[in-house]
């Protein structure tokens, strides 16, 4: 069955289904080849609801059906910058363990949710297409579920007043039946990393220096990125295969690790375990295992599927970690499986699944308080029981990007930490270029990859500044509550709250709602283009003490006033923040 690949451009040219009611405004429609499932739906303690369809094994087509109403934008995990409404002969997603999720939430103007479903099982490919019927006027999502043996079971959430406490309803779900990988301590801690700062261009004693630099400014963690292994040069990936340290660059690479280690940093290597290269000296033994192309240029992708091919990158993983002292590894482009994907074959999700449980099996072995690193697209529910540090994925330089990836990564993140790609800059621009991406990075864990020897001053003091700050209010960055707005207004103003302290980072001109009365702490960042705060407090006045500081720390102002309900104007400059402490 694929009725999702008919020729029939729009959702309203397929053949007819029978609709019934299903939950609020959502109606739904059942298809099954060859039998007649049934279905109930079944209200859970939390308040969710639990839909079961029974097709005696075979797989169905879920359609779920809508009145448009003020439907305003449609959040998926592989939405990208498309959050806004699209028509149903445009709206396509592919998604599996490796590659995004199948869930979606439908809001309103007002940012309350009219449809929230995400399905339990996120490991089986599952094709969706979605968006608005134009010859209903609904919106429409339809998607295909692989056989199972058991019941499908899909997730819904009645109407919530946000996306993110409708898509929190979903993380606790998930969190409950999910056993993620432990999170230490260090996976919590600011990273160096050196891919934007070096590329390909590390040595020993280079890292190193950074490594001094990056200690002293608050980091916890190194990443040494591509480039360490032989072979690794140029932009493309026909040299992997071989994973060993280019003696050139690291004549002592288990020296240098620990060097980095006693200079105060946790160490992890990158590696991209399933990629093979042409140029790789164990092409020709391996070529046989990797007979399709990656996507990514220049290199094959072993098939996972064969046992052989899970040895071998679990015995590649499992010697690096032995031999050289890493505290862990950033796992790369698990994503290029898909490659394999629909050939009659054994299913990628359920393959990678075996894998990946035996690979940090066999690690944790090795080495306690592991650390490993997955990145978008593969940050799914399904896949937190297998890393530990959850990284947005490329954009150099883009501090937007990285404010939107994080957040949307941590709206279902049922474990593990959520970080930043890493921070790039110019040395040459002014110091709020800095301090603009550190604040893009906020609500994550930052990773940062600069050459820190090379930057100005003001720079210097910019990042040890914000990393400071960060540190200390991790609580409510990464563990409050955490409230973002509207997805396709790109997370503006994004509200951080825990033990009394409230974070607002404000990313454009507009009032900002506050009620400092209610907390003992309220930090205003401005990331906004101006030098300038627009307040709207509300509830009962409160008598506060105002600490302003520029975007490198240097203290502005120091004063005393009363915040009164309505419009106050408070002078902070751009990329600088204000602390307002209740007294009294």
């Amino acid at each position: 069955m694929s009725t999702l690949t008919h020729e029939a451009v729009t959702t309203a040219e397929l053949a007819p289904a029978t609709y019934e009611p299903l939950l609020d405004t959502v109606e739904m429609a059942v298809l099954a080849p060859g039998t007649e499932p049934t279905w109930t739906l079944s209200e859970l303690p939390d308040g969710l609801r639990m839909l079961h369809i029974d097709a005696g094994g075979a797989p169905v087509e879920i359609r779920l059906s809508l009145p448009l109403g003020d439907a305003t934008g449609y959040w998926h995990p592989k939405a990208g910058w498309t959050r806004t409404l699209v028509a149903d002969w445009a709206g396509r997603s592919t998604v599996s363990l490796v590659d995004g999720f199948a869930t979606g939430c439908l809001y309103d103007h007002s940012g309350a949710t009219m449809l929230t479903f995400a399905a339990t099982d996120p490991v089986p490919e599952v094709r969706l297409r979605f968006g608005v019927s134009e010859e209903n006027d609904t919106y429409v999502v339809h998607f295909e579920l692989p056989a199972a043996p058991d019941p499908h079971r899909i997730l819904f959430v009645p109407r919530r007043p946000s996306v993110a406490s409708a898509l929190g309803a979903l993380r606790d779900w998930f969190a409950a039946e999910t056993r993620a990988m432990p999170v230490p301590e260090s996976a919590r801690l600011p990273v160096y990393s050196t891919w934007y700062a070096f590329n390909q261009q590390v040595d020993a004693a280079s890292v190193e220096r950074q490594a001094e630099l990056a200690t002293d400014v608050g980091c916890g963690v190194l990443i040494l990125d591509d480039g360490w292994q032989h072979l690794g040069s140029g932009r493309g990936y026909a040299g992997c295969g071989d994973w060993k340290p280019d003696p050139a660059k690291f004549p002592d690479f288990t020296g240098h690790v620990d060097r980095v280690r006693r200079a105060g940093l946790r160490y992890m290597a990158w590696i991209a375990p399933l990629l093979l290269g042409p140029e790789a000296d164990c092409y020709d033994r391996w070529a046989s295992c990797a007979p399709v192309a990656a996507t990514v240029p220049g290199a094959h992708v072993l098939d996972p599927r064969r046992p052989e091919v899970r040895a071998h990158v679990i015995d590649t993983c499992v010697s690096l970690v032995r031999d050289h002292g890493f505290d862990g590894l950033k796992i790369d482009f698990l994503d290029e499986a898909m490659v394999y994907a629909g050939d009659g074959g054994d299913d990628i999700g359920q393959t990678l699944t075996l894998l990946l449980a035996e690979l940090r099996s066999a690690l944790e072995a090795e080495r306690s308080e592991l650390l490993l690193e997955l990145r978008q697209p593969y940050v799914g529910p399904g896949m937190v029981p297998f890393g530990n540090m959850l990284r947005s994925f490329d954009c150099p330089g883009d501090a937007a990007a990285n404010r939107v990836r994080t957040i949307d990564t941590s709206l279902l993140a049922v474990g593990g930490a959520v970080h930043s790609d890493p921070l790039l800059w110019s040395a040459a621009a002014p110091v709020e270029a800095a301090a603009r991406q550190l604040i893009g990075a906020l609500h994550s864990v930052p990773q940062i990859s600069v050459r820190l020897d090379r930057l100005p001053h003001d720079h210097v003091e910019a990042l040890r500044f914000w990393l400071a700050q960060w540190r200390r209010l991790r609580p409510q960055l990464l563990d409050g509550t955490v409230r973002p707005g509207r997805p396709d207004n790109l997370y503006t103003v994004v509200r951080a709250e825990a033990g009394g302290v409230s974070v607002l980072a404000v990313h454009g001109e507009r009032a900002v709602r506050v009620r400092p009365a209610e907390f003992r702490e309220t930090v205003l960042v401005n990331a906004s283009d101006v030098d300038r705060l627009v307040l709207d407090v509300e509830g009962a006045a409160a008598y506060t003490e105002i600490a302003v500081h520029a975007c490198d720390g240097r203290m502005i102002e120091r004063s005393r006033t009363t915040l009164r309900p309505g419009l106050q104007s408070l002078s902070v400059p751009r990329m600088g923040l204000a602390l307002v402490r209740s007294i009294g």
